[in-house]
């Protein structure tokens, strides 16, 4: 249970901010400003009340690749649908832990191999140019975001209390977060609904859902703590067609298929390692 309310939490976040930065006035800075803060708020009274840990924890390189995970995140979906902005931002953060594991003398079996050329032959089609593809820009964002949050992910492997890291993570951030508003300027705007979205997806779909996952992994194996995570883009995808009305077109779906499918061949036979968040 604590599982699956995490990848819905997670899930959550896209669709929070797709619906915010579309339907609402509020701009990404403050969409990120807001996330950011609720969220620290959020993790550091969870630190607090059960009497463990240190929201000192962490350090200022991870926060930065939080914070430039978050900025990149909200800017992406001002032109990304939820459902492919998900599926971006997770083949991101599942190449960069891969690249990384490859770089560091990592062997992977064939099978491993066939499905790591399947899930970028998927990227490939689903960045092609056409009618159906997203938008460049958001999707490069949208990349960037998986990337930094995958090596805020490989840096927060064997931290310790990793729910209080994550707390001092946040703290750290929010100082960088409110940097960007404020550089942001005369195209800030901010309004009630969207604010509450923000804040929902910070203290919620963030601080929480972070919390719920870190209680679930000791119960989870590696590779299952791994495998799970492939639901968050479909629950996204699911969101956004029932929540947002964005109706998932024949390339996403086919893409979908390539690039989760292509993930699970890799990760399934990997040596148990740290999952991503």
């Amino acid at each position: 249970m604590l599982t699956v309310l995490a990848m819905l939490a997670f899930a959550g976040n896209s669709l929070l901010c797709r619906f915010a930065l579309k339907e609402t006035a509020i701009d990404a800075a403050s969409f990120t400003s807001l996330r950011l803060l609720s969220g620290a708020v959020t993790l550091w009274l969870i630190v607090y009340l059960r009497g463990g840990g240190r929201v000192t924890a962490g350090s200022w390189t991870s926060a930065l690749a939080l914070f430039a995970y978050a900025a990149a995140f909200s800017f992406a979906y001002i032109s990304l649908p939820a459902a492919a902005g998900a599926l971006l931002l997770f083949g991101a953060v599942q190449a960069t832990m891969i690249g990384y594991g490859l770089w560091s003398g990592e062997h992977m079996s064939p099978r491993q191999w066939v499905g790591l050329v399947m899930a970028l032959l998927g990227l490939v089609g689903l960045l092609s140019p056409g009618l159906s593809a997203p938008p460049l820009s958001g999707a490069l964002l949208m990349l960037g975001a998986g990337v930094a949050w995958g090596v805020y992910s490989l840096r927060g492997r064997g931290g310790g209390d990793a729910t209080a890291v994550t707390a001092g993570n946040f703290v750290r951030a929010v100082p960088m977060a409110l940097a960007l508003s404020l550089l942001a300027g005369p195209v800030l705007s901010v309004d009630v609904e969207g604010a509450w979205y923000a804040v929902v997806s910070g203290a919620l779909a963030s601080g929480v859902g972070y919390a719920l996952w870190y209680r679930a992994l000791p119960g989870l194996r590696p590779v299952s703590a791994a495998t799970v995570q492939l639901s968050v883009p479909v629950i996204a995808a699911l969101g956004g067609v029932v929540l947002l009305g964005e109706a998932p077109g024949v390339r996403l779906v086919l893409a979908s298929l390539a690039i989760l499918g292509g993930i699970a061949l890799v990760i399934v036979s990997r040596r148990p390692a740290g999952a991503a968040k």
